[in-house]
């Protein structure tokens, strides 16, 4: 496996127009793409959010077989799962290095980032939020699913999946077995599926995105309101009763 440079291509570096960005949202290209592929992604985040950093890097290493575009790790012969944990592991250390790098150049905290990616991108994006709880709030994955599910889910990121019923190279079956699992472990996921849909970005799916930016609030958000609204009670641990 070739070696990854720790400096990344930005093709896609959008930065406010004025003052500091509020928040970091990084895109990561699937398989045999690039980060180009993101471009209406990241407009319509842009539109959106316009204090937000949007960032797409691209990896320095070419798709197998000649295939145009970009891969974060190759494929072959990751029909071993061992094989296959091991190269996302090393693709996810390096990643959640330069996504840290990035944090501290911007300004921008971990809570206040959103890790995206479709496909191979997205799978390393939810790889990246549980084996590195808390690098980002958020995690976008577009077509994507996790090698093995998770043991253990993170308690600081919300894991938005966005996923076509037709897709045939991540079945959705797949991403609803993550759902699954992650709510079975009391941690926080949605799930938007477009009927019909194959393996693609698709602005049907850029539009679920937005609405769970928008509207979702994450589960440790409602378990620390309720923690203040309990320990605010008369007679709780800690809280101001008649006789004080």
């Amino acid at each position: 496996m070739q070696p990854m440079s720790p400096m990344l291509n930005l093709p896609i570096e959008w930065l406010p127009a004025q003052g500091r960005p509020e928040q970091l949202i990084v895109l990561l290209h699937g398989w045999a793409h690039d980060a180009t592929d993101f471009l209406p992604v990241a407009q319509a985040l842009r539109d959106a959010f316009p204090q937000a950093a949007i960032l797409a890097p691209e990896s320095p290493l070419a798709a197998d077989g000649d295939r145009p575009g970009r891969q974060w790790y190759s494929i072959q012969g990751i029909e071993d799962p061992v094989e296959w944990c091991r190269r996302v592991d090393d693709s996810v250390e390096r990643i959640a290095a330069w996504v840290r790098a990035q944090q501290a150049r911007l300004g921008v905290g971990e809570a206040a980032t959103a890790l995206g990616g479709f496909s191979q991108g997205g799978l390393l994006a939810l790889h990246a939020a549980t084996r590195h709880d808390g690098i980002a709030g958020r995690v976008l994955a577009f077509g994507a699913r996790m090698v093995e599910l998770p043991e253990a889910a993170p308690r600081h990121a919300t894991l938005h999946l966005f996923h076509g019923s037709a897709d045939k190279i991540f079945p959705v079956d797949q991403a609803r077995a993550l759902l699954e699992r992650i709510g079975e472990l009391q941690g926080d996921a949605t799930l938007d599926v477009a009927e019909g849909l194959g393996h693609a970005l698709h602005p049907a799916l850029t539009d679920c995105m937005l609405h769970r930016l928008r509207n979702h609030i994450p589960l440790r958000t409602w378990r620390e309101a309720m923690g203040a609204a309990s320990a605010a009670r008369p007679g709780a641990a800690g809280a101001p009763t008649d006789d004080d």
